[in-house]
C-alpha cells in the first residue's frame, strides 16, 4: 500500500503544515494573550474596570468562536486575498487559522488568569504596584504554566484546523490527503498523511507537557 506514496510530496506537505501551524501559533499567542488579559482586568471589580470594553471584547471573541472553522475559512478568503494577494496556499491559510484560534486561546488565558487568588492581586495593589506591573509581574508569571499548557492545546487544535484548511486550498497534509489520497484513490497517501498528522499532535503535546512541567513550581 505504501509503495504508492509520493514521499517528496509528503515531506513538502509536512513542511507546509509545520509552517502553517508554527506561524499561526505565534500570532495566536500575540493576539490571544492581550485579549485574555483584557477580558479579565476590565471585568467588574478588577484592576481596570471597563464593563463596556469587557463586553465588546467578549462579544468579538464569542463571535469568532461560534463560527464553524470551515465557514470561517470561506468567509476570510477575500481578506486573505486582500492582504497577501491570494486566497490559496499555506500563507493565506494562516489568516483563518489565527482568526479561529486566537479567540479560543483568549478564553484559555482568561480562565488561567481568573484562577490566580485575588489576594495576590490585592497585595500587589496595596504596595502601590501599577496596573501594568500587576499584569507583567503578578498575573502573567503566576499563570505561565497554565498559559503554556493552554497554548499546547491550541497548537493541537491548529493542526486539526490546518488539515481542514488544506481541503479548501490551504496546502499541507490535509490537502495532500484529500487530493492525492482520497480523490486519487491512493490509500497509501491518505493513510500516511493521517499518520503524520497524528504523530505531529503527539509531538506537540509531548513538548508542551514537558515545558509545562518545568515551569510549574508546585
Amino acid at each position: 500500500m505504501f509503495n504508492e506514496v509520493d514521499w517528496n510530496l509528503v515531506w513538502q506537505s509536512l513542511g507546509e503544515t509545520v509552517y502553517m501551524v508554527g506561524i499561526s501559533s505565534v500570532f495566536t499567542a500575540l493576539f490571544g494573550i492581550p485579549l485574555g488579559i483584557l477580558l479579565v482586568i476590565t471585568d467588574k471589580g478588577h484592576i481596570w474596570q471597563q464593563t463596556g470594553l469587557q463586553k465588546a471584547v467578549g462579544a468579538v471573541v464569542n463571535f469568532f468562536r461560534a463560527v464553524p472553522f470551515i465557514v470561517l475559512v470561506l468567509f476570510l478568503f477575500p481578506v486573505a486575498k486582500f492582504l497577501i494577494g491570494t486566497s490559496l496556499g499555506p500563507t493565506a491559510a494562516t489568516i483563518p487559522l489565527i482568526a479561529g484560534a486566537a479567540p479560543f486561546y483568549a478564553r484559555i488565558v482568561e480562565t488561567a488568569l481568573r484562577e490566580i487568588p485575588w489576594g495576590v492581586v490585592e497585595a500587589a495593589r496595596a504596595m502601590g504596584t501599577s496596573r501594568l506591573d500587576v499584569v507583567r509581574k503578578v498575573l502573567l508569571p503566576e499563570a505561565t504554566p497554565a498559559l503554556v499548557s493552554g497554548l499546547t492545546v491550541t497548537c493541537v487544535t491548529l493542526i486539526s484546523f490546518s488539515a481542514m484548511a488544506g481541503v479548501v486550498g490551504g496546502g499541507g497534509l490535509g490537502d495532500a490527503a484529500f487530493r492525492y489520497g482520497f480523490q486519487s484513490f491512493n490509500d497509501g497517501m491518505l493513510y500516511m498523511c493521517g499518520i503524520l498528522l497524528v504523530a505531529l499532535v503527539f509531538l506537540v503535546q509531548w513538548i508542551g507537557d514537558a515545558i509545562t512541567r518545568r515551569l510549574d513550581k508546585r
